[in-house]
């Protein structure tokens, strides 16, 4: 890709909208999850990913299970997102997210023997 095309590309990747919603890490060997939000899901869901990889995740107690049972017993899932709206102006998700996760949180209780949530409220 020449640098005309990598500044277009940028550009295009600015200006778009990315998909806001709850994601979710789950451990498929003992079932705890966490549960978060992000206005960028893609990018968090990567972010999630290399944290783990890389011995970095500040989720300690995740991040012990990770190093301790490996990749493969681990799932990263959307669990619900949100449309932007159809106008192009700005769009902030934060009001909605926080709803949304704090839905997501009371249906699955990710907390202490179930989750790596710390308490009610955002994900680590």
């Amino acid at each position: 890709m020449n640098p005309a095309e990598r500044r277009a590309a940028s550009r295009e990747y600015r200006e778009s909208r990315r998909p806001a919603g709850i994601f979710c890490v789950r451990n498929t060997t003992n079932g705890k999850a966490l549960v978060g939000s992000s206005a960028d899901l893609p990018a968090m869901l990567n972010r999630q990913r290399a944290q783990l990889r890389f011995g970095a995740h500040p989720n300690r107690a995740l991040q012990r299970d990770w190093s301790e049972l490996g990749a493969d017993a681990f799932v990263f899932e959307v669990l619900d997102t949100l449309s932007p709206p159809d106008d192009p102006g700005p769009w902030n998700p934060g009001p909605d997210l926080a709803v949304l996760e704090a839905l997501w949180l009371e249906r699955l209780a990710p907390y202490g023997d179930r989750g790596y949530n710390d308490g009610p409220g955002p994900a680590a």
